[in-house]
């Protein structure tokens, strides 16, 4: 039997991409993963797909496994030589009974090995705009625990020295006990206008800051309702965020944007949402498959001296038909003699990474537009290899410009299986759906009628964006009201003009 091993990974503070590198070599290799309430879920998708997930999180007044079982598990499942990645919000060792697990571990025998993380006592605050430590303002810092063993009988902490002879204060999961916090820094003598920030999940799009000083913090608080997790900073360097502010001034924050594309192509618009400041809510509509028959399409390659033009109308076309020409033992000589269309950047970008550059990408990025800038049209013999759902529209316009089309299947569009509460519960609190074909339309129109969803009344308010004209149609035809319509019919596009709608000041996305 294998020997088990366990990595205590930090995860860091809730942005996936503060994840180090080897935590996330150590999450891609795992057999079982043991992740926090505090883990972004996101960092799930680096997982293997039969590697096993166990949510252990623990939240205040709601624990799904004490400390003592998670010990117990991590042992139990390294006992059976299985690589065990431990997923823990921030860093193991701050705050996060890293050690105490680690100590398991060595009573156990089991190897193991910690990786840090960044933790959000430096991370919240610097996505808040403050900085720790400052010349002039801080030379010393603190991370103090707001939430100490209550079976203590008095606390442990230093107050008086806390209060005077550091900086900086940054107390972790201190929310609940603020009130007491604040009265003993300024009962033993920190001056009750000492600037206080705090910070609720620090480096996500959810992240909201409340400030204030010790005198009026804590009304602060209960007026804005800020509820843990949070981030307290106590000190000068608070003021800098006025000054400093970058996260939450970025054009989309605030905002929860649905995406519906395939899941293997949402990772581009999902980041780049994300770096807007965006919250991201994916919700794959659908799911591209081979062809049912590869025929067609393998005896139109044998043919292709025959052809004068091949059009791609998608990135997928490109990709599935290059698996058949890969599978026929070809590459791109093969298509010597024979031009090749794009309908956008995207799809020529596709056949450029295989070292081919179209002959023709038209201004405006749909299929008739294909069909009306085509030199050569008539007597001309085109191959189109596409879903199986295309529309019509370019192969009747060809057709009656005078071209001989041959039509293929190289992909089929399907809609994915979707669960009517996570359809619910995944539509409740977006500001805004993101289309980027007519299919992400009509299948998520499906999928919410199987759900008992009546999607018009479901997006009521939310703000509707099109990646182009076809798109926006088909949205209007299932009754949504399209409220963003992109000039340039690509991704980049669909961000340009979301942000102008959302935020006009909001700079270039």
């Amino acid at each position: 039997m294998a020997e088990g091993f366990v990595s205590l990974i930090g995860a860091g503070p809730g942005d996936p991409g503060l994840l180090t590198l080897r935590g996330a070599a150590a999450l891609e290799t795992a057999d079982v993963v043991v992740y926090d309430y505090l883990a972004n879920p996101a960092l799930l998708a680096r997982t293997r797909p039969e590697a096993e997930q166990i949510y252990v999180g623990k939240r205040a007044g709601a624990h799904s496994r004490t400390q003592d079982e998670i010990n117990a598990l991590l042992v139990e499942r390294a006992q059976t030589g299985q690589r065990i990645a431990r997923l823990k919000g921030g860093d193991p060792f701050v705050f996060g009974r890293g050690g105490e697990e680690a100590l398991a571990l060595v009573e156990a025998g089991i190897s193991f090995e910690v990786i840090p993380g960044v933790t959000s006592a430096v991370a919240a605050p610097a996505y808040a705009g403050i900085p720790i430590t400052h010349r002039g303002l801080a030379s010393s810092f603190a991370v103090i625990t707001g939430h100490e063993d209550p079976t203590k009988s008095e606390s442990a902490l230093n107050w008086e020295h806390l209060s005077s002879g550091v900086d900086t204060l940054v107390f972790l999961m201190g929310v609940g006990r603020l009130a007491q916090i604040v009265d003993q820094l300024v009962a033993h003598g920190r001056p009750d206008n000492t600037p206080v920030a705090l910070i609720r999940w620090g480096t996500t799009p959810s992240q909201a800051t409340v400030s204030g000083s010790l005198c009026d913090i804590v009304e602060k608080v209960r007026a804005a309702n800020l509820k843990p997790p949070a981030v307290a900073v106590i000190g000068q360097v608070a003021t800098l965020r006025e000054h400093l502010s970058w996260f939450e001034d970025r054009p989309l924050f605030g905002h929860s944007v649905l995406v519906t594309r395939t899941r293997q192509q949402a990772s581009v618009l999902s980041a780049r949402l994300y770096d807007l400041g965006a919250e991201v809510v994916e919700l794959p509509t659908i799911r591209i498959a081979p062809a049912d028959d590869w025929e067609p399409l393998d005896a139109a390659i044998e043919q292709m001296p025959a052809f004068n033009w091949i059009i791609f109308t998608s990135v997928n076309g490109v990709q599935f038909f290059w698996k058949r020409l890969a599978h026929a033992a070809l590459d791109a000589r093969a298509l010597s003699g024979v031009r090749l269309a794009a309908i956008g950047p995207a799809t020529a970008a596709a056949l450029e990474s295989h070292g081919i550059r179209p002959d023709f990408v038209p201004q405006e990025y749909v299929a008739e537009a294909i069909a009306a800038g085509l030199p050569e049209t008539r007597g001309q013999h085109v191959l189109l290899p596409r879903a199986d759902i295309a529309r019509p529209a370019l192969a009747d316009a060809l057709r009656a410009a005078g071209a001989e089309v041959e039509e293929v299947t190289a992909y089929r569009t399907l809609r994915p299986a979707a669960q009517p509460g996570d359809l619910h519960d995944l539509l409740q609190g977006i500001t805004a759906a993101t289309f980027t074909s007519s299919s992400t339309v009509r299948n998520l129109a499906t999928m919410a009628q199987d759900a008992g969803i009546d999607l018009p009344q479901a997006l009521e308010g939310v703000l509707v964006a099109c990646i182009g004209p076809i798109t926006a149609e088909t949205a209007r035809e299932q009754g949504l009201n399209v409220g963003v319509m992109a000039t340039e019919y690509t991704i980049d596009g669909l961000l340009k003009a979301l942000v102008a709608h959302v935020s006009p000041e909001g700079g270039a996305a």
